[in-house]
């Protein structure tokens, strides 16, 4: 596996802060479905092709899609994760989840988590991940105290909740009920 040096994932942060974010930071447009030019991202940033297929390559959760139009042009966009402050419709498909998904988060968040249910605050979902080492390494991103909760997606599923799965294998739902999780893990 390849491991993307400080320069590239510098350049990661600032391609996930342009496409899930802040588009107009460097003067784009995302379109309806987060797609922008990848010719676009390249002026906007001013790095070389070869640096954005290596940081998309390699970047350690596939943040990035990259497709050739139907017109012969190749986009670029973030798998998921933008800000409700970005209008995008991803158009994912409804997608029938496993039994069980998971969601790690620091410690902090434990009693509100416990009492509200899993929200997607400041983006468009709540992003779930398929295994426990995941969501454990999700949730150290912000913290090293971290509790990892089971969801009971497939329950969800049953009860009307309508389920994603995007490009790089995120689950994203729209919000999870605390009746749906338990604690699977807190020490980490």
């Amino acid at each position: 596996m390849t491991v993307l040096n400080r320069d590239q994932v510098r350049l990661s942060r600032r391609m996930s802060l342009v496409l899930r974010h802040r588009p107009e930071s460097a003067g784009l447009t995302l379109d309806a479905n987060g797609w922008v030019p990848v010719t676009d991202l390249l002026t906007a940033l001013g790095v070389t092709r070869a640096d954005l297929d290596l940081v998309v390559a390699h970047n350690d959760k596939s943040r990035f899609a990259v497709q050739t139009g139907p017109d012969g042009v190749d986009r670029i966009r973030a798998s998921q994760g933008h800000s409700r402050r970005v209008a995008v419709d991803l158009d994912l498909p409804a997608a029938a989840p496993p039994t069980e998904l998971f969601h790690g988060t620091p410690r902090a968040n434990l009693e509100a988590i416990l009492r509200d249910g899993l929200r997607p605050r400041s983006r468009h979902h709540v992003h779930l991940s398929i295994d426990l080492p995941t969501a454990v390494t999700v949730g150290r991103r912000r913290s090293q105290d971290v509790v990892v909760f089971s969801v009971e997606a497939g329950a969800m599923a049953e009860a009307g909740h309508v389920f994603h799965r995007s490009a790089n294998g995120v689950w994203l739902t729209s919000s999870v009920p605390p009746r749906h999780l338990s604690v699977k893990r807190t020490n980490t």
